[in-house]
């Protein structure tokens, strides 16, 4: 590949970040423009611009931008219209925002010229195939930089000496050994590394920072009501609020009462097992209120068909394939089964859990009329079982009649 000219890099502010942009100007003598995203990491970016400009990037070439509101509505939403669980667990809050931030740099390098887009992510994880795959389906005559796959900083150590031989500020908290990684954003927080690596070992108290242990969550539960529009929320207790003010809202609740704490070993598209503690507050509450509402507004064989394509769909949103044809093609199907998923949900909040105790809708499929252990006045003639019991039943006779017959 040849060198490139002007390199747009996803810039947190932090050393990692802060060494590749040094790294990149010195191994390749190119331009550099940073791009950071407010994508509801909790965390102050201001910070990040001051970095930037003292390592001599120009006003104009430093992004910063609020995408919660893209990322929920365009990303998060469409993800939790399909009740999205990889492996059964995980609620994809890393995989889901990195084709919005690969999106945003692809968009910042045609804006301003450049020819290449540069990432943190390592070679051993997940994350550099996500930002790689959805940069070149976005543009695939763009050049993609990785300098963990490339440099000889393998350590911390070499890190810090590094960025000390080029004047690089480090934290003084930055220059032990961190005692795990952090990946935030407005979905989740995920935590991995070093004291998490042995699987056998309770992660410590200290790792979770969103959610209060469960055992000391309020002792009275909390009851709330979230409406629903076609599949995606829209309310909560009657007050209608954006896609992110929604999230941020059931983050608080899901925090206060513990709710969202996932501990999960899990197959990563390169081939390892990782463990991974994840805290999804407002994004269990959310699929707990989503499944409650589908379950009285969703056709049953619409519905277990959908539940048959979500591992899927999730495998293709973990391994990095949202803007691939097949992930678009099971949206458009999930989209269509999401017509009539309005209403409202109750939802019950305690310690730890999130459960559905009421659910209504003008959408609904329910019919009391029908499902009464009283009177039904003709809605249902109990004769007609009879009929269906025995035609399904024929194929069984038959087996067990020639099974009979051989013994």
């Amino acid at each position: 590949m040849s060198a490139p000219k002007k390199v747009v890099l996803a810039y947190s502010g932090g050393l990692d970040t802060s060494i590749i942009l040094k790294w990149l100007q010195t191994e390749y003598g190119c331009e550099v423009v940073t791009f950071t995203a407010d994508l509801g990491q909790g965390e102050e970016l201001e910070p990040a611009r001051q970095k930037a400009e003292l390592l001599g990037i120009k006003p104009e070439n430093i992004y910063i931008e609020d995408i919660r509101e893209e990322f929920v509505r365009d990303f998060v939403f469409p993800m939790f219209r399909a009740n999205a669980q990889y492996e059964g667990l995980y609620l994809l809050g890393t995989s889901i925002a990195r084709p919005l931030i690969s999106k945003r740099l692809v968009e910042i390098a045609a804006a301003t010229g450049a020819d290449a887009v540069a990432h943190g992510a390592t070679g051993k994880g997940n994350d550099q195939v996500r930002f790689e795959l959805a940069a070149y389906a976005l543009n695939p005559d763009i050049k993609v930089i990785a300098p963990w796959r490339e440099w000889d900083l393998t350590s911390r150590t070499r890190l810090i000496e590094w960025a000390e031989a080029h004047q690089i500020p480090i934290a003084k908290d930055k220059r032990g050994e961190a005692p795990f990684s952090v990946d935030a954003n407005l979905l989740h927080t995920s935590s991995e590394g070093k004291v998490l690596e042995d699987p056998a070992d309770m992660a410590p108290d200290y790792v979770y920072q969103r959610t209060v242990h469960p055992e000391d969550a309020p002792d009275q539960p909390e009851f709330i009501e979230i409406g629903f529009e076609k599949g995606d929320a829209f309310s909560i207790n009657g007050e209608v609020m954006s896609p992110a003010t929604i999230l941020t809202k059931l983050n608080e609740y899901g925090g206060k009462h513990g709710i969202g704490r996932l501990d999960l070993v899990e197959g990563r598209f390169v081939g390892m097992k990782s463990r991974g503690i994840y805290e999804t507050p407002g994004g269990t509450i959310l699929l707990e209120a989503h499944r409650g509402i589908e379950s009285i507004t969703m056709d049953r064989g619409a519905m277990h068909l959908k539940d048959q394509l979500m591992p899927q769909y999730a495998e293709l949103i973990y391994n990095g394939f949202w803007y691939s044809p097949e992930r678009e093609m099971l949206q458009a199907a999930i989209d269509k089964s999401q017509e009539h998923v309005t209403g409202t949900v109750r939802v019950k909040l305690y310690k730890g859990l999130a459960s559905t105790v009421g659910r209504w809708s003008d959408h609904s499929l329910y019919s009391e009329a029908h499902v009464t252990f009283e009177e039904d006045a003709g809605a249902y003639d109990q004769t007609d079982a009879a009929g269906f019991i025995q035609l399904n039943a024929l194929r069984l006779k038959l087996l067990a009649a020639r099974d009979k017959r051989l013994k």
